[in-house]
């Protein structure tokens, strides 16, 4: 999977699996139990996830996360979403948060002095640098992706070498 030519942050994937879901999940259920000290399996109904855990876990590392969905009886439909540690995501969504209110409220401060004649100059200097500062998020999002790429890949050949076992 090329994760550089996607602007989305949270790279998805679908495949099509010809097994039965109940027989897909208990492959995943006899890995999760399988002590590994590279990967953590947590299945729970038809959503499984994948992480990174001791040594090789940094604040970049990904998780992928699978949805099982029976699409008859022989066959499954998998939908795959690789994620940020959800503190990352945390931290980023309280970001975006903070600068979408900050921008807003400048901009209806901004309103209100152009309404009553006064200088507007500083609210737009704010409304600006709010921008900046999401674009700025926005590519360091980016840069903690591609440092996850290759943990990437490694989640994913997991996720495929149990889909064969």
């Amino acid at each position: 999977m090329d994760a550089n030519n996607d602007i989305r942050l949270l790279l998805r994937f679908y495949k099509d699996v010809s097994e039965n879901t109940n027989h897909l999940l208990h492959k995943f259920e006899v890995d999760s139990k399988e002590k590994s000290t590279d990967y953590a399996i947590k299945v729970k109904g038809n959503h499984i996830w994948i992480s990174i855990i001791g040594e090789k876990k940094e604040y970049w590392s990904p998780h992928l996360h699978l949805e099982m969905e029976p699409i008859s009886e022989n066959e499954t439909h998998v939908r795959g979403l690789f994620g940020p540690d959800q503190a990352l995501w945390t931290l980023f969504m309280f970001l975006h948060f903070i600068f979408a209110g900050i921008f807003i409220v400048f901009g209806a401060i901004a309103y209100s002095n152009y309404v009553l004649k006064a200088a507007v100059t500083f609210d737009l200097i704010v409304m600006a640098l709010m921008v900046i500062c999401w674009i700025l998020v926005y590519f360091i999002a980016k840069q903690i992706r591609k440092n996850g790429n290759e943990q990437m890949n490694i989640l994913e050949s997991k996720f495929l070498e149990i889909l064969e076992s």
